[in-house]
C-alpha cells in the first residue's frame, strides 16, 4: 500500500542516494528503487540527524539501534523479490523506515521490535505517513509472530549466532527469509528460500548488524 507522501527539501537528496549509492552499485529491482526514492528516509531520524539521512552510512536511532546503510536496505529488499502480493514479517523495527519500505512492496507487514520505545516512535512515523498496512508489535522478534504465519517473506534486520529455527517454520514453502547471521566481527547476509521442506542458502554479501537479541539470538548482546 502506498503512502500519499507530499514533494520535499529532501527528493533530490533521494534521487542521487538511488542513483550514486543502489543502482550504480548492483541494485536493479525498479520497484525497490522507486520505493526508496519515494520513502522520506529523513523522518525515521531524530531532527539532529536529518542532514544525514541519506548519506552512505548508518544513523543512530536511539537504545543503541542504527537505521542501516542505504545499500544494505536495498539489498535485502531486492532479495526478498517481492511482487506486491505477499505477507512479510520483518524482525527489528528500529526506526520504522523499512517497515515503510515493505508497506510500498508487499501487501501486509508485521513488525516486530524488542524496544517500546523504537515501536512507538515507528508505529508513530508510519502512521504519519499513511501506512496503514504495518502493524508494530512489541516482544522477542526471534521467536517471529506464529499466530500470524506463514509469512512468504521475513527479513531480519539484527545478526543472528544462526538461522532462528522459528522464523523458519514460519516461512512458508516458496518463501525467502533474509538474516545477517555470525558473530559481530564476522557476519554474513544471507539469503534463505524454502523449497520442498529443505533451506537452501545463498551468501549475498558481508555486513555488519547489532546483535539479535532473544531467545533464538544472542541472549545478553555480544
Amino acid at each position: 500500500m502506498t503512502a500519499e507522501i507530499l514533494d520535499d527539501c529532501f527528493a533530490e537528496h533521494r534521487q542521487t542516494m538511488v542513483q550514486v549509492q543502489l543502482r550504480a552499485r548492483g541494485i536493479h529491482d525498479d520497484r525497490v528503487l522507486a520505493a526508496m526514492a519515494r520513502v522520506p528516509r529523513h523522518d525515521f531520524v531524530a531532527l539532529q540527524y536529518h542532514s544525514q539521512a541519506y548519506e552512505d552510512h548508518p544513523v543512530p536511532i536511539g537504545e543503541e539501534q542504527t537505521l542501516s546503510q542505504p545499500y544494505m536496505v536495498a539489498l535485502m529488499l531486492e532479495a526478498l523479490a517481492l511482487n506486491g502480493s505477499e505477507t512479510v514479517l520483518e524482525v527489528g523495527t528500529g526506526s520504522g523506515y523499512q517497515a515503510a519500505l515493505l508497506a510500498e512492496l508487499a501487501q501486509t507487514v508485521y513488525t516486530v521490535e524488542r524496544h517500546a520505545s523504537l515501536a512507538n516512535s515507528a508505529g508513530k512515523a508510519l502512521a504519519k505517513l499513511g501506512y496503514s498496512n504495518v502493524r508494530v508489535l512489541v516482544r522477542d522478534g526471534s521467536q517471529g509472530l506464529p499466530e500470524h504465519a506463514p509469512f512468504d517473506a521475513i527479513v531480519v534486520a539484527a545478526a543472528a549466532p544462526s538461522i532462528p529455527i522459528s522464523l523458519w517454520q514460519q516461512l512458508r514453502e516458496g518463501g525467502r527469509m533474509v538474516v545477517p547471521v555470525g558473530p559481530a566481527e564476522a557476519q554474513e547476509l544471507q539469503l534463505v528460500r524454502r523449497q520442498a521442506g529443505r533451506a537452501i542458502l545463498c551468501n549475498l554479501a558481508a555486513c555488519r548488524f547489532v546483535p539479535l537479541i532473544g531467545d533464538e539470538g544472542y541472549r545478553n548482546g555480544w
